[in-house]
């Protein structure tokens, strides 16, 4: 067994739908069980404010829980709790440990027994860590939802100094617009927490070093530690092999966030998970997509599994096709090295829309936990119906001079070779073949320099059979058709287009919006994805992370379309820069009896 393995002890920091910290991988063998209401699950629908729960006041809760729920302890394997065993919930069964008197750890008055989490961001001097994970741990911790007793440590190749750390964290740093106040003082204390170690992601004596710097900090306090491998994936599982053997908790949980690409296929993705497992255990491997954080993404399951209006709606009898739309108004812009490696569909579809289209189409799991969430999303990729070519468009930007402005195309970008072939634009028919969704074309369509950055979900409903307004609607029926629309970004809103009278002594019809525009009705600032993901990464809440199985079954679905296009050379047809993409989009559309939501004139 690794020694990450001998980390899975409880957390401490309880998550907001997580499994008991008793039902580890190693379960205790004296667990009873008994069936109890698990008031857990209205949390995740119900606010106490009419503006709906912010990141604050889900971090009070989940205190609060906390506070009544047991918080285990593990030395030398065995489980202690401060709490009544009937405490501890799970998806409605209660875990009732029988713990030996002499495994009990005492409290102490002292510190020597409270917990404490280290957060190591590994390749702290690039730009995900200085533009998105350092900003959004202190936001966390501006929200009071970090725990009492916290570290960062910034570990990357770059010679820094902790004051040289500070410093550049400190520029990317911002603070919730409605506690401005003591904004600066919340700065200074973060930073504090702050630290940096300079050592090479594959030196076993580098990562001894930072074991040491962790061990300081920690001040014999329980220990939980988190790594954040912000590097690039060749090198992921020799970060991972020497923080296993030299930096991982001996006596709490160790735990590591892997961004993407996880593979560029089938073959590489299963290689990779094959190297991560001979040190980690999958529940230790948190595979981050930061568009499941996203905050309408998050409510695709509120928006369906708590409105009847909605429910009985969601299948091929009443859904005529669903439109994952994902659009950029920028190109590589110098970027285009690592991009040219993957292309649109791997950096995109395969991850971002795929992972969409699972929570939008899944079975009404068993419950909010982790597992059942995650296994309703495996059902549903593999349910899919293999990509054919004839079903997907590839494009390519090319120059464009607008209004005295010239932007330049893709093979234009100087880390780009001027012969690549590779899409930065791409649509694609995919299917569903079960009982739900049999026949109802789901599209996807995602590119770079087009004319708008958005990101949404459009449901387009049947027409009305037999309706008795088609004289005062015209001949096209799709623009009577109801549509509910699901803006990830910008902008985020839920709007639903109806049919409504105009009025008027006259009968004339007009397609109008029921419209939740969320900077309207809520006051509070929308928290960053990975924000959500972080808490949860700290929580053991993996509900929003991506399964080794459901990892095997997305690229099994793209690995022979992305086979097929490489071997042939397909040759992507070009669009201008700032414009809506290539003309083959429209056809793929028109072949499925289908129009794109997002260009028409009210979008």
């Amino acid at each position: 067994m690794s020694s990450f393995s001998s980390s899975l002890s409880c957390p401490t920091y309880r998550s907001r739908t997580s499994s008991s910290p008793f039902l580890s991988t190693h379960h205790h063998p004296h667990h009873s069980l008994i069936n109890v209401v698990d008031p857990r699950r209205s949390l995740s629908f119900h606010s106490a404010s009419p503006q709906g729960p912010n990141l604050s006041e889900l971090c009070v809760r989940s205190q609060q829980r906390k506070s009544v729920q047991s918080s285990a302890l593990v030395q030398d394997g065995s489980v202690a709790t401060k709490s009544s065993p009937a405490e501890e919930l799970k998806d409605g069964l209660v875990t009732i440990p029988t713990i030996k008197a002499e495994n009990v750890v005492a409290e102490s008055n002292g510190e020597g027994n409270q917990s404490t989490v280290s957060i190591t961001v590994v390749g702290a001097s690039g730009d995900l860590a200085k533009k998105k994970i350092f900003p959004a741990l202190f936001a966390l911790y501006y929200e009071g939802c970090l725990p009492e007793h916290f570290t960062i440590f910034g570990y990357a190749r770059s010679k820094m100094t902790d004051a040289e750390l500070r410093d550049m964290v400190s520029r990317t740093l911002t603070c919730r617009i409605d506690k401005r106040a003591n904004c600066n003082e919340k700065m200074e204390e973060f930073l504090k927490r702050c630290f940096y170690h300079s050592g090479q992601y594959d030196s076993q004596e580098h990562f001894v070093a930072l074991d040491k710097k962790l061990k300081e900090h920690e001040g014999g306090r329980l220990s939980n530690r988190l790594f954040y491998l912000s590097i690039p994936p060749n090198i992921f599982v020799d970060a991972v092999k020497c923080a296993s053997s030299s930096a991982s908790s001996v006596n709490g949980w160790t735990r590591v966030i892997v961004e993407k690409p996880f593979g560029r296929d089938s073959k590489t993705s299963a290689a990779l998970t094959k190297s991560l497992k001979q040190y980690l255990e999958e529940d230790q491997i948190f595979r981050i997509d930061h568009y499941l954080g996203k905050e309408l993404v998050e409510n695709l399951s509120v928006l369906r599994f708590s409105n009847l209006i909605f429910e009985p709606l969601w299948s091929r009898q009443y859904i005529r096709n669903v439109q994952f739309i994902f659009s950029e108004d920028f190109g590589t812009e110098g970027r285009g090295g690592y991009f040219d490696n993957y292309g649109i569909i791997r950096d995109i579809m395969q991850n971002h829309l795929l992972q969409i289209l699972a929570l939008f189409a899944m079975e009404t799991p068993v419950s909010l936990d982790a597992e059942d969430i995650r296994n309703e999303k495996v059902k549903v990729l593999r349910s899919m119906r293999p990509i054919q070519l004839e079903d997907v468009v590839i494009g390519q930007y090319k120059g464009q001079t607008t209004g005295g402005v010239t932007y330049p195309g893709y093979t234009d970008d100087k880390t780009v070779p001027k012969d690549s072939l590779t899409p930065t634009f791409a649509a694609a028919a995919l299917f569903i073949d079960n009982a739900r969704w049999d026949g109802v074309p789901f599209l996807m369509k995602a590119g770079k320099a087009l004319h708008t950055r958005s990101a949404e979900i459009r449901v387009q409903f049947r027409h009305v059979p037999g309706n008795l307004y088609n004289r005062n609607s015209g001949t096209d029926l799709d623009q009577t058709t109801n549509e509910l629309v699901i803006r990830v970004q910008p902008d985020e809103a839920i709007y639903l287009k109806i049919n409504n009278k105009v009025p008027g002594l006259g009968m004339r019809l007009d397609r109008s919006n029921l419209n939740l525009l969320y900077s309207a009705r809520y006051s509070k600032e929308i928290p960053d994805a990975y924000e959500r993901l972080l808490l949860d990464a700290i929580e053991g809440e993996r509900r929003l992370f991506i399964r080794s199985d459901e990892l095997d079954a997305a690229w099994a679905l793209f690995t022979p379309l992305l086979k097929e296009i490489e071997e042939k050379k397909t040759i992507p047809e070009f669009y201008p820069y700032g414009s809506r993409g290539p003309v083959g989009a429209h056809y793929l559309a028109a072949k499925h009896k289908v129009q794109w939501g997002d260009l028409s004139l009210e979008s």
